[in-house]
Formats: structure tokens, sequence, C-alpha cells
């Protein structure tokens, strides 16, 4: 059974009512049937190594095209410029 045919198969009455029930529930951010007792709690040790590193403030010139065309795509260029510099070191590596 192929991908488009699970996709393009209607959904029933009863599918329909089960996926109505669970989009309500995700509204009013009920979760409290969520079963998480397979999942282990995380260590100190674990949830230090998700903290980010400390960014650093840079005052940098830019062309204002440059500029305008990072604007283009809404609020946080900043972060969109970490990000394309990050992608340029990564390769460079």
């Amino acid at each position: 059974m192929s991908a488009e045919s699970i996709f393009s198969k209607p959904v029933s009455k009863k599918q329909r009512a089960v996926l109505s029930r669970i989009a309500k529930r995700q509204a009013a951010g009920d979760d409290s049937d969520i079963d998480y007792s397979d999942i282990p709690p995380l260590t100190d040790e674990q949830l230090a190594q998700f903290r980010r590193t400390p960014k650093v403030l840079v005052a940098a010139r830019i062309d204002r095209e440059v500029y305008d065309w990072l604007l283009q795509y809404g609020k946080g260029y900043s972060t969109r410029i970490n990000r394309i510099l990050r992608t340029v070191m990564e390769r460079a590596r």
C-alpha cells in the first residue's frame, strides 16, 4: 500500500469524531491523557547539556540591500544572520 493511497482515503465518521476530540483537547491545552511513563526522566547532567552557549553582542555594518533582503522575511534578522553564518562555518570545517 502506498502513502498516496493512505492519505487519499476518506476519513470515516468515527475517525473524524476522534480527531475532533483530540483537536479540542489540544486547543484547550489539555495534555492530561498523554502517557509519559515510557520516557525516563532526565538527569541534571543531561539537562545541563541542553544549555545554549552565551551569545556575544556584535555591531556589524552590512550593505543596505543585504539588510533589506533579511528584513523581507520578517522579524528576527539577527537570528537569520547567525544561522547563515553558522551554515557557512560548518561547511568550512
